[in-house]
C-alpha cells in the first residue's frame, strides 16, 4: 500500500495494517514527540492559567460570574495564536520553511495531544490556587439566579467533571484550531508540489 511522507511528501510503500506502524513507516521523522511539541503545549498551558488569573481579577468567577460563560470564549484569540506560532516554528525549524497542510495540522495535534495531558494539572491549579471559590459561586449563581437544582449543579461544577471537560474540551478545539491554522501556516513550493 503506497503512502506519502507527512514530513517530505515522498511516497514510501508500506504493507502494515497496525496503525502506529503504518503511520511511524510511512515517515519515521513522525515516531516520536519533538521537544518544539512539547514547549508549545507548556506555553499553551501557562496561557490557560494567566487566562483564568484574569478572568478571575475581572470577577467573572465570583461578583460577575453571570459574564463568566460568554466571556471565557475570548481565550480562543490567544489559543489560535499559539496554535500559529508553533505550526510556524515548526515549519522553520524542523521543515526548512515548507509544510503541507498535513503536517503542520500533524505538528497541531501533538501540541493538543500534550495540552490534554497536562489538562488536568492546569485545572487543579486552576480549582485550588487561582478560583477555589469558583465552584461554590457558581453552583450559588446557578441555584438562585438560574433556577436550578442545587444537586445536579453539584454534579457537573466540581473537579472530577472540570477535569474531563477539559480533556474532552482540549481535544475538541485543539483538532480544529489544528486543522485551521495549518491552512494559513503551509507553503509549499512549485516543485514540492509537483511531487505530490
Amino acid at each position: 500500500m503506497a503512502h506519502i511522507c507527512f514530513k517530505c511528501g515522498n511516497p514510501a510503500t508500506v504493507n502494515i495494517t497496525n496503525f502506529e506502524k503504518l503511520f511511524t513507516a510511512a515517515c519515521p521523522d513522525m515516531k516520536n514527540l519533538t521537544p518544539l511539541e512539547i514547549k508549545w503545549a507548556i506555553i499553551f498551558t501557562l496561557f490557560y492559567l494567566l487566562w483564568m488569573v484574569f478572568e478571575k481579577a475581572m470577577g467573572w468567577h465570583d461578583l460577575l460570574i453571570e459574564r463568566q460563560a460568554i466571556m471565557t470564549n475570548l481565550f480562543a484569540i490567544p489559543s489560535i495564536a499559539v496554535y500559529y506560532y508553533a505550526i510556524l516554528e515548526k515549519r522553520k525549524r524542523q521543515l526548512n520553511n515548507e509544510m503541507t497542510w498535513r503536517q503542520g495540522f500533524i505538528c497541531g495535534l501533538m501540541v493538543t495531544l500534550v495540552t490534554a495531558i497536562l489538562s488536568p494539572l492546569a485545572q487543579y491549579i486552576t480549582f485550588h490556587f487561582i478560583s477555589p471559590e469558583y465552584f461554590n459561586n457558581i453552583i450559588k449563581y446557578s441555584v438562585e439566579k438560574l433556577g436550578k437544582s442545587k444537586e445536579s449543579m453539584e454534579n457537573y461544577f466540581n473537579l472530577k467533571s472540570y477535569i474531563i471537560q477539559g480533556v474532552t474540551g482540549t481535544l475538541a478545539a485543539g483538532i480544529l484550531m489544528s486543522a485551521f491554522t495549518a491552512l494559513f501556516v503551509k507553503r509549499i513550493t512549485p516543485v514540492a508540489q509537483s511531487v505530490k
